[in-house]
């Protein structure tokens, strides 16, 4: 048991105290390393928008986003959430980061993300991801639930799984999923996924730049409920080398003109103007994603474009409901589970609705 769990009920005092009509403000940031961070700010009254958050700044330096000699990095609001662990009028903040001149930062994918999604905003293009995840025991450093001294039954019984010897961590997926309600993040579902430990939960629909916003305020939620549990999450796309799934972040796209009758065409133009900027899209797809896109475990190969109906082993799948439908989405199989997806929906929509010339 973590000692956040053993000390539970004696934190539950302190957590009721009144709070004198101050606000506790959860500053939330992605680092250099596509990780995240955060630190509190006392606010003297309830933020109602992003307008009544002040900037602040951290020392950027520790978090490899600026040098020692200068390193301050600037935090500005960008998206607003309720609290799940503190509850009341208490809020975690989504910033973006910027430089003391003023400039995003070279970490701040948001910045640019936004102008993208401004830039199409007549196409009204909706999201939805699909966030893959394993949780890993803190001990063992092995996935949550597998045995200490070897491997668990081969793949097969796992994947949504019921039953104990089948399914591991349902607490940590359960408070997460209630914690992204609660937030106002758009978690549309959740399920077990083909390994092992492994999970996965939707994000979306979301329009624009939401999909990112909720999604990284996803993962936040995530790390912070399973640090409740004392377990750990990985988001590397090959958590365990071998015979076991790797871990995707399947990402569904449409815009308003696919979604619209004999929208089909419209699906398979963007198909064809992304299939020509593969090896751009694979550059911002995910750190050690050729470890993932193998061609087995249901991927297409990091090396060549494919998009099919119903087609898991292809780079885009085209739904067989949305084939037999002629309107709906596409669903790019190529994103690994650590992509930074401001990155990926901005290459997303500027490749497939950029005029060709």
């Amino acid at each position: 048991m973590s000692a956040y769990r053993s000390y539970a009920p004696l934190l539950d005092k302190y957590m009721s105290l009144d709070q004198k009509g101050n606000v506790q403000a959860e500053y939330v940031w992605i680092d250099g390393a596509n990780n995240l961070r955060s630190k509190t700010k006392t606010l003297s009254a309830p933020a109602k928008s992003i307008d009544d958050l002040p900037e602040w700044n951290f020392d950027g330096s520790s978090t490899g986003q600026s040098e020692g000699h200068d390193s301050d990095v600037l935090l500005k609001p960008a998206a607003l959430y309720a609290d799940p662990f503190r509850g009341g009028d208490n809020i975690l903040v989504l910033c973006e980061t910027y430089n003391p001149d003023g400039t995003p930062n070279m970490t701040n994918y948001r910045h640019s993300c936004r102008k993208v999604m401004d830039s199409y905003a007549d196409a009204h293009p909706w999201f939805g991801i699909e966030q893959e995840y394993m949780l890993i025991d803190v001990d063992t450093l092995k996935p949550y639930g597998w045995p200490k001294g070897g491997f668990p039954e081969p793949q097969g019984k796992y994947y949504c799984g019921v039953g104990a010897g089948k399914v591991f961590g349902r607490d940590i997926v359960e408070a997460h999923y209630r914690a992204c309600l609660y937030a106002g993040v758009n978690c549309s579902g959740v399920n077990a996924e083909v390994a092992p430990g492994q999970w996965e939960y939707q994000v979306g629909p979301c329009e624009g730049i939401t999909m990112g916003d909720d999604l990284w305020m996803s993962r936040y939620l995530l790390n912070r409920v399973a640090e409740d549990f004392d377990v750990a999450v990985s988001i590397h796309p090959k958590p365990v080398a071998g015979d076991w799934n790797g871990a995707g972040c399947h990402t569904n796209y449409s815009t308003a003109a696919m979604r619209e009758e004999g929208g089909i065409k419209a699906i398979e133009d963007a198909i064809n103007k992304m299939s020509l900027r593969h090896n751009e899209h694979i550059a911002v797809y995910g750190e050690d994603n050729d470890l993932r896109l193998t061609g087995r475990h249901e991927t297409g190969h990091i090396g060549s474009f494919s998009y099919g109906v119903a087609n898991r082993g292809a780079s885009i799948r085209i739904p067989r409901h949305v084939a037999k439908e002629g309107k709906g989405y596409l669903e790019d199989r190529r994103p690994a589970s650590n992509i930074d997806p401001y990155r990926v929906t901005a290459i997303i929509v500027e490749s497939s609705l950029a005029p060709t010339n």
